[in-house]
């Protein structure tokens, strides 16, 4: 291995290293909203949940016939 073999592999290490730690910090940057987001996400079903049973039942449509069924008919 010589130097210039040594040189390159502290340059690529210390290029993934910046890589890696730019991503982390991107990720981390974007958390915060990211559990904003997850909460009210959480809320909306929980509220969601709760008042549907007060609506009542909910009216069932017809089963859909195919269109061959009424040709016959």
């Amino acid at each position: 291995m010589s130097w210039d073999d040594i040189a390159l592999l502290i340059l690529a290490a210390a290029g993934c290293t910046t890589l890696l730690l730019s991503q982390a910090a991107e990720l981390l940057s974007r958390l915060p909203a990211l559990i904003r987001a997850w909460h009210e996400v959480r809320r909306a079903w929980r509220d969601h949940r709760e008042t549907r049973p007060d609506e009542g039942p909910e009216e069932v449509s017809p089963p859909l016939r195919r269109v061959a069924d009424d040709q016959r008919a």
